[in-house]
């Protein structure tokens, strides 16, 4: 702390010593009070964040790693078990967000449709807001049927890098050229498996800030188009594509629009959740547009996409400047798939097995070498896989294409 001149008052004894500084250490001792809780909070947000990443780190090791082969032999399979094992993870943060910190979740609009196969389309407040639709859809739909658009450099994040690889999420560049062929080669898979899906898509490209918004305003200002508040200028050309591939597929059942606001604190990034700055409250407003509504137009679809975001940008003003609820849409809260008591089951236990599984694994690691020698081969099968062949949903891609691509064509040449 910088040092001040002292001085003493007129009048005083020599023991009344001050600080001609304002920000001396008088008032560094009136806010101790309000520092502590501040201190403690953090402590949450550090024990949240451990707790997901040693959870996501030995999880990928010791749940995902023993089925890490079978994408060699089945693929379909090696999916439909992936997809599980890393929906007992997603179950987590709920967990902890809702259990441990309090966060409380609205949910208002329209009724989802539990397993169906759709599109979600959603605005970009935070960077968290990904993490946070999580407790939105263990109540209403199936965490395992959740798939997410995300950047590619997060794939090398250890754990939860190799977690998403293995839940053959969908890495994007954010260059189309770029990003295109693999678009359609996930998505191709998907289909041809008839792996149901629910895939979350952030038209705007990147989060809320003052830098991004004031972007978005200039590519609008550039285009005669209205300058947004609450959102940015989607980009549709990834959704349309993605829209069109899964219908032509006969994999979509739906889009789901949903606009996510934060009524108190914003924790726009992991810092924040890190100082232990949760939000008291999510609200999730949902329109459900079944896949016989949407046009069938290119142009039709990225029309319809700009419209949905022109109504985010008055629903989101009527919010904030209200009375920060969506009740004034008319639609009341929707009922949960899930009763209140199965989600708490589902909260609890997920709380006590993460708590003491990763314990465990270090446990196993002490005590056998065999263990420490399959620990350390994973570590090294996890990272260089991803840096030869570019991740664990590529060579699950390889591996259907060879085990089944390839003798269907042979077929067809001998035919």
């Amino acid at each position: 702390m910088a040092c001040g001149k002292w001085r003493r008052p007129r009048g005083e004894s020599p023991s009344g010593w001050t600080r001609s500084s304002p920000t001396g250490f008088s008032a560094w001792a009136a806010g101790l009070p309000g520092l502590w809780p501040r201190i403690m909070v953090s402590w949450k947000g550090i024990y949240f964040i451990l707790t997901l990443f040693w959870g996501s780190f030995f999880g990928s090791i010791f749940m995902l790693g023993p089925f890490l082969p079978l994408m060699l032999i089945s693929p379909s399979w090696y999916r439909w078990i992936t997809n599980r094992l890393v929906a007992t993870w997603l179950t987590l943060p709920v967990a902890l967000l809702e259990t441990m910190f309090g966060v409380k979740v609205i949910i208002t609009g329209d009724a989802f449709v539990p397993g169906e196969r759709s599109v979600i389309i959603m605005n970009h407040r935070t960077r968290m807001d990904w993490m946070f639709l999580w407790n939105c859809l263990m109540r209403y739909s199936y965490l395992r049927l959740e798939k997410i658009c995300l950047k590619a450099s997060l794939k090398s994040v250890p754990g939860f890098g190799w977690a998403m690889q293995a839940a053959a999420y969908i890495f994007i560049h954010r260059k189309w050229k770029d990003d295109k062929g693999h678009f359609e080669d996930m998505i191709d898979y998907f289909c041809d498996i008839r792996e149901p899906l629910q895939l979350l898509i952030f038209p705007e490209g990147t989060d809320l800030t003052e830098n991004s918004k004031a972007r978005s305003n200039d590519f609008a200002e550039k285009n005669g188009l209205q300058k947004y508040e609450y959102v940015l200028h989607p980009r549709t050309t990834g959704f349309t594509f993605v829209v069109d591939r899964l219908r032509e597929g006969e994999n979509l059942d739906a889009v789901h629009d949903i606009t996510v606001a934060y009524p108190h604190n914003i924790p726009q990034t992991e810092r924040h959740l890190l100082h232990g700055d949760f939000p008291e409250e999510i609200h999730f407003h949902v329109h459900r547009y079944p896949v016989g509504t949407l046009p069938t137009s290119k142009e039709d679809l990225q029309l319809w996409c700009h419209r949905r975001w022109e109504e985010k940008e008055e629903r989101l003003r009527s919010f904030y400047q209200g009375e920060k609820n969506f009740y004034f849409t008319g639609q009341t809260v929707i009922p949960p798939c899930k009763s209140e008591l199965r989600v708490l089951v589902v909260k609890f236990l997920s709380i006590l097995y993460w708590t003491l599984f990763s314990p465990a694994m270090c446990l196993l690691i002490y005590l056998y070498s065999l263990v420490r020698w399959y620990f350390i081969i994973t570590i090294v099968i996890f990272v260089l896989q991803e840096r030869i062949f570019g991740g664990l949903e590529i060579i699950e891609l390889a591996c259907y294409h060879f085990l089944h691509k390839r003798p269907h064509l042979n077929a067809k040449k001998n035919e």
